[in-house]
């Protein structure tokens, strides 16, 4: 009996998973529907009801999902075979069939809540290394089939930066979720909501993830460079610069940048006994918030966080000095409004992008012989 169980069930999943195309190409019609800072917080703070949060996550869930998952099938056919892309394709299907077996469950049954917050909690579990897996993709490519031409760096360039913006905006609508309906709440931040504090003290994220990144320095170089820290309110010169944020997100930026600051600052002062700070400068207006870092370097991922909910991350270098870090956040809740990739004929078209005779002139290597000068066209 328990065997003919089991052979019916692998005959369910098989069949289930033979539809995952269809299911793919369905959703993937739909665009993904941004949400606003403001929205997140209004939801979660007046009118957070789990029956409606569930009913728009079992739709918008496979959608973002759907949508990205064309996009990795538009990857080259040998990087899509490398054992870790395999495997992130295979978390990616198995969290969309998981969502979808909620399509046909009633909201009002209580126990289709409370199992749905603990499929959203496997799914964020499953997908925690997806970053690292992906990457490693793209090594195992590159170390079988060598640098790849200019084209396909810039295809695989295109899609990193969507693919690992999908997976933030994802990871933002399963946190809010299971953390407003899990019961857990944030006694230290009161006036957190599910992931996001609406009153986010941008210094105080400043000094932690400055904290920490001076610990990891210390522990590899035994030193660091110090923190000069200075902040301006153009709202009020004595109200601290506090703004609606995700607070998770800003220090993994900051992290990044004071990690890379303080390398760079010990290997370009090794012959010194005195470091030189790092210096950043915190500034908020009615609209932007900015932070100035000194000496950094960045990491994509950084600048992908910033963009997410309309901001940036720029670096202005100057060879033989230094490289300044700006961040760019919006300051009003309203603003903020998600930046989500998009499968359709626009991204497409990215996809299948041909190298074009320059429009611009080249430096030769050799200099030109004045002698048989002549022009043609």
């Amino acid at each position: 009996m328990t065997s003919r169980i089991r052979f019916v069930r692998s005959m369910v999943k098989g069949a289930a998973m033979a539809n995952v195309p269809k299911h793919v190409d369905h959703f993937s019609k739909f665009s993904p529907s941004p949400l606003s800072m403001k929205q997140f917080l209004d939801f979660g703070s007046t009118n957070a009801c789990e029956r409606t949060s569930f009913g728009f996550l079992r739709q918008e869930l496979p959608v973002r999902l759907s949508n990205i998952m064309k996009e990795i099938n538009l990857l080259p056919a040998r990087l899509l075979a490398t054992p870790s892309v395999q495997l992130v394709q295979s978390w990616y299907i198995q969290s969309l069939m998981e969502i979808l077996d909620f399509l046909d469950k009633s909201p009002d049954d209580q126990r289709t809540l409370v199992t749905f917050v603990e499929v959203l909690e496997t799914i964020r579990n499953r997908h925690n290394d997806v970053v690292p897996t992906m990457a490693q993709g793209v090594i195992e490519y590159k170390d079988a089939f060598g640098q790849q031409d200019t084209v396909t760096e810039h295809n695989m360039q295109y899609f990193l930066d969507r693919f690992y913006t999908s997976r933030i905006s994802i990871r933002m609508l399963i946190n809010q979720h299971t953390l407003i309906f899990n019961g857990n709440t944030n006694r230290t931040h009161p006036d957190t909501i599910g992931c996001i504090d609406s009153m986010c003290d941008v210094p105080e994220v400043v000094r932690d993830a400055y904290e920490s990144a001076k610990l990891m320095c210390e522990q590899y170089y035994l030193g660091a460079p110090e923190l000069e820290l200075r902040q301006m309110n153009a709202n009020s010169i004595r109200q601290p610069i506090q703004i609606s944020y995700i607070p998770s997100h800003l220090y993994h930026i900051l992290f990044e940048l004071f990690k890379n600051a303080m390398r760079a600052t010990i290997e370009n002062h090794e012959a010194s006994r005195i470091l030189p700070p790092i210096k950043v400068r915190v500034a908020v207006g009615e609209e932007d918030l900015s932070i100035k870092a000194g000496f950094g370097y960045g990491l994509p991922i950084s600048r992908l966080y910033a963009r997410y909910f309309q901001g940036d991350l720029q670096l202005y270098s100057m060879e033989g000095y230094s490289t300044d870090a700006v961040i760019h956040l919006k300051a009003l809740s309203t603003d903020s409004v998600e930046r989500l990739p998009v499968f359709n004929k626009t991204a497409l078209r990215h996809y299948k992008l041909s190298l074009e005779a320059e429009d611009w002139c080249v430096p030769s290597k050799e200099p030109l012989d004045l002698t048989v000068f002549r022009m043609a066209k």
